[in-house]
């Protein structure tokens, strides 16, 4: 066989190979339905990092409202030919003179149920037959479940919600494992029934009876934090919720070091604090390099945090029961310390701060060890075989 004759061959090799990865991967293919709360950042980092992994081989259709719409519509919006970003009514966090107002948030998600979910269901369900949806998947987001139930079609939940019916917390003081029994009744009302229920926390205490049928799984990191290097620059990196009271800005301006404010919107410095506009890959970079995290108490970014190997100061709103236990748990960890946001002071922070070296050797256990999203993946192209073999 002449030159010519072998380089044709390694072509038509080549091409053949080509192909059998292009047939794979129709075959493989599937339309993948996920809807999130749009509250906050923490849902949609979560469902962030699983669009990443799925979306080179799968139609992906989001439905999520607010921040979280927001957040994976300028992701997603350029070069993911796969992914659909599409706004739904949510609920979201009520506030009365800058504090959680769990009474009026309760009558807004009452409100929603009566008035908005049951027409938000039908055109859902119109969706899921349209786009011909082999499975759901819902971050703590009731009418997906709903919806999915009615077609037929497999229902993943993934959310840290779960873990107030699933885990045992007979270690919380007894206020806060009331407030878990509390909100955990309204756990039933998202998703009363999935086909498999991951739990997404940083924390893992001991399975309640009844509840081994759940995957637990760390939090799901996206490309921009498992892709960086920590150091230290030497600033506090800050992410505050947008009714963050003054008294708390004044304490970061008086604790000595710079800080990077995120959340609050950009607006004129104060002193050494600087205040970011929303930029989530700028975020993410922050976060690796900065000396500490003194933070709302939401579990993706405590995760977030750990696998960087970052001290982080927890600031729970005392009427928000899950930022409390998160924040619970962390100290639990050694990682960190918290104080609720309403009671926090100057000498705290700075304790704090001017502490750091105690939590260096637990943390040196956590960096790099908090990822879950490989399980979760798995999970996913589980039940999408299944579907298929099935079809």
């Amino acid at each position: 066989m002449n030159p010519q004759s072998y380089f044709n061959l390694g072509i038509w090799i080549c091409n053949s190979v080509i192909c059998l990865k292009r047939i794979f991967e129709l075959v493989a293919m599937a339309t993948i339905a996920i809807s999130l709360c749009g509250e906050g950042r923490g849902h949609a980092t979560r469902i962030c990092s699983l669009v990443e992994q799925l979306e080179e081989y799968h139609e992906i259709r989001v439905y999520t409202s607010d921040d979280g719409y927001q957040f994976l519509k300028n992701k997603f919006s350029d070069g993911h030919p796969r992914v659909t970003v599409l706004r739904i009514p949510g609920i979201t966090f009520q506030y009365s003179g800058g504090r959680l107002d769990v009474i009026r948030t309760i009558k807004t998600g009452l409100n929603y149920n009566a008035r908005e979910i049951g027409a938000l269901i039908d055109r859902l369900i119109c969706d899921l037959e349209t786009y011909r949806v082999s499975l759901a998947i819902t971050d703590f987001e009731p009418s997906l479940p709903r919806a999915a139930a009615r077609c037929g079609i497999p229902l993943i939940s993934v959310d840290h919600q779960h873990f107030l019916l699933a885990y045992e917390l007979d270690a919380l003081p007894q206020m806060l494992q009331w407030h878990a029994w509390f909100i955990g009744n309204a756990v039933w009302m998202y998703v009363s029934e999935a086909s498999e229920t991951i739990i997404s926390a940083f924390f893992r205490p001991k399975i309640r009876s009844g509840w081994e049928h759940v995957i637990q799984a760390g939090p799901l990191l996206r490309h921009e934090i498992t892709s960086k290097v920590p150091r230290d620059d030497g600033y506090v990196l800050s992410y505050l919720r947008k009714h963050t009271p003054w008294s708390m800005i004044e304490i970061l301006a008086d604790c000595g070091l710079p800080i990077k404010v995120y959340g609050l919107g950009e607006r004129a410095s104060i002193g050494k604090i600087s205040f970011q506009p929303i930029d989530e890959s700028q975020f993410a970079e922050d976060l690796a390099h900065c000396h500490a995290v003194v933070s709302a108490a939401g579990n993706q970014l405590i995760g977030e945090a750990l696998h960087l190997g970052k001290p982080m100061f927890a600031l729970p709103e005392k009427a928000h029961g899950e930022q409390s236990i998160n924040s619970y748990f962390l100290r639990d960890t050694g990682c960190g310390e918290f104080e609720y946001l309403e009671h926090v002071t100057l000498h705290q922070v700075k304790n704090f701060l001017d502490n750091l070296d105690q939590y260096r050797g637990p943390l040196s256990k956590m960096v790099g060890q908090m990822d879950g999203t490989q399980a979760v993946i798995a999970v996913i192209q589980r039940w999408i075989r299944q579907h298929k073999s099935t079809s």
